[in-house]
């Protein structure tokens, strides 16, 4: 089991900073303080859908928002 500190983090027990550690066992995730040894169980929610962007959307998605501007040209 790889125990991994979370910088940043405040231990909600006593209050010092920088002494949480998060890992996983059981397809469970936990989070541990390692000066008093506070200990609970964090839910992680997986990221559901993928944003889209112009590299992920089909060609026609890409044709149908595609606009042709044109400039009118100078006479001389």
């Amino acid at each position: 089991m790889k125990k991994r500190f979370i910088a940043g983090a405040v231990c909600p027990a006593c209050g010092l900073m920088d002494k949480i550690v998060n890992y996983q066992d059981a397809e469970k995730n936990y989070r541990e303080c390692v000066s008093c040894g506070f200990k609970d169980e964090i839910h992680i929610q997986p990221h559901l859908r993928e944003l889209e962007t112009r590299v992920n959307q089909s060609e026609t998605q890409k044709a149908s928002e595609t606009q042709v501007l044109q400039f009118p040209s100078k006479d001389p």
